[in-house]
């Protein structure tokens, strides 16, 4: 369920002359919980929009239970209390959270968000890598862990398994083989991420790196409206239709209030090995005219690298090495690095 599924059910119920979807300030939601804020104008009853809100939303077995709060236009010096359930968390022990979104799948996220994290590593940094890409989990191929599991300590939290110097985490570690889907439902699927956050002994840490799915689904929505990121890194082929999908990407972090470090363009250009000579082959020049559009920064640019491909294949990183695209990916790194202490 998303939130425009409770926006509609609001949307077919009034009080007085005003429809409840256009009072409503904010919507939370995460496992079952709904939480909403209401506008309140001066002469709406108060009571009659939660008894109508309850009403309207019984038609949806997906809600469990029905938070209702208002806020006052005209008293705007007020802050809104968030509801615990809703508060945005910092994960103990984490100096920095970062986000590695995609506005679609096939663009290198995956491997784009363990190389960072590679980088940041070698950058002299205590790094974590949590897979939070549930249904299609590749970081444990990427840094060579496939087919391994995770343990329980003695306080019930899970104990990341390490490589090259990384902490790592993914579902993958879970399920009895790399072939085994995961079904679930969002619920489900958000309590295993609050676990893979906050049931982990992570330690102390200077950056976590968190690899989203690919989209702007419920996960990226829950968890940007529970957990407090740092900012988020949106990973992108130069080509037009992945260009679409970013801006929804973009749209949507922005309307949550996570600030974005900038965009990376992933498969940028391939150099010729004879001659040097570069190709665009997904074309020039897109990604830094949509960055420019929407007052973003082009963070790097990935090259097309056929070592790349072959080092992820076998689960040593690229930015191991020393190569064209290990150096895209310590540059990246350390204008993450220096943005972030810009920023602190």
């Amino acid at each position: 369920m998303a939130v425009k599924d409770i926006i509609d059910a609001l949307s077919q119920t009034t009080v007085g002359e005003r429809r409840l979807s256009e009072l409503v300030k904010d919507v939370k939601m995460i496992s079952g919980k709904v939480e909403i804020i209401y506008n309140l104008p001066a002469g709406v009853d108060g009571p009659a929009i939660s008894d109508a809100t309850k009403s309207a939303l019984k038609s949806l077995p997906e809600v469990k239970e029905v938070s209702i709060r208002f806020s006052q236009q005209e008293v705007r010096s007020q802050p809104v209390t968030t509801s615990p359930i809703f508060s945005r968390r910092s994960v103990p022990g984490i100096g920095r959270l970062i986000a590695v979104a995609s506005g679609k799948g096939g663009v290198g996220k995956s491997t784009v968000a363990t190389n960072i994290a590679i980088a940041l590593s070698k950058l002299g940094n205590k790094v974590g890598l949590l897979d939070a890409d549930i249904y299609g989990p590749s970081v444990p191929t990427l840094v060579g862990l496939k087919n391994e599991r995770v343990h329980i300590n003695e306080q019930n939290k899970l104990l990341p398994l390490e490589a090259y110097g990384l902490k790592v985490l993914s579902i993958g570690f879970l399920l009895p083989s790399e072939d085994t889907p995961v079904i679930w439902r969002g619920p489900m699927l958000m309590r295993a991420l609050t676990q893979f956050l906050f049931d982990v002994e992570w330690g102390e840490l200077d950056f976590l790196v968190l690899d989203l799915p690919p989209g702007t689904g419920d996960v990226q929505l829950t968890l940007a409206q529970n957990v407090k990121i740092d900012g988020a890194i949106i990973v992108t082929t130069p080509q037009d239709l992945a260009l679409a999908d970013v801006r929804k990407a973009v749209s949507m972090f922005k309307e949550v209030n996570i600030p974005i470090l900038g965009v990376v363009e992933n498969m940028a250009y391939f150099t010729c090995p004879e001659s040097n000579q570069k190709y665009y082959i997904f074309g020039k020049g897109k990604v830094a005219e949509f960055a420019l559009a929407y007052e973003l920064k082009v963070l790097g640019s990935i090259p097309i690298d056929p070592q790349l491909c072959s080092s992820s294949d076998v689960g040593k990183p690229i930015a191991l090495e020393d190569s064209e695209s290990a150096k895209a990916f310590m540059a990246l790194a350390q204008v993450i690095n220096e943005q972030l202490k810009r920023r602190n």
